[in-house]
């Protein structure tokens, strides 16, 4: 069954958050399904990428430090594979470095989120980046 976003009546957009911290990933879906998103989560990076293949998303948030394979690594994979090559993903990374969204740019992230993230505006920055995305591929 469609879910559907209240606030616009529209289909809801899937967004998938690999993330192994379980608070965090709590966190996240709290604050994208208040917006109207629907969410799926993967703890590991081949967790994510199995579902990503199956669930079609319309977004992934990538944590760039995960266990076992990192973010990065696999962005690189589902970049490489058809049926996930042009979902928009955007790494969020802690402890963030100069130079860190530089890398994740590279690897194929499309958009990057510090964390700590901003609970006031965390849900509104992913409705607009995938707005954009949007408009950049359609």
């Amino acid at each position: 069954m469609e879910q559907h976003n209240p606030k616009t009546g529209s289909a809801a957009l899937r967004i998938l958050i690999v993330e192994d911290d379980v608070l965090n990933t709590k966190l996240f879906r709290r604050l994208l399904q208040l917006e109207g998103f629907e969410t799926l989560a993967a703890g590991t990076a081949e967790a994510g990428i199995a579902l990503a293949i199956k669930a079609q998303p319309d977004c992934i948030l990538m944590d760039i430090q995960l266990p076992g394979m990192d973010g990065l690594e696999a962005t690189r994979r589902l970049r490489g594979l058809p049926k996930t090559a042009d979902i928009p993903i955007i790494a969020l990374a802690a402890h963030a470095m100069v130079g860190d969204d530089h890398l994740t740019y590279e690897a194929g992230c499309r958009g990057y989120i510090s964390k700590p993230v901003d609970p006031r505006t965390f849900a509104d920055s992913i409705g607009k980046f995938i707005a954009g995305a949007t408009k950049r591929n359609g």
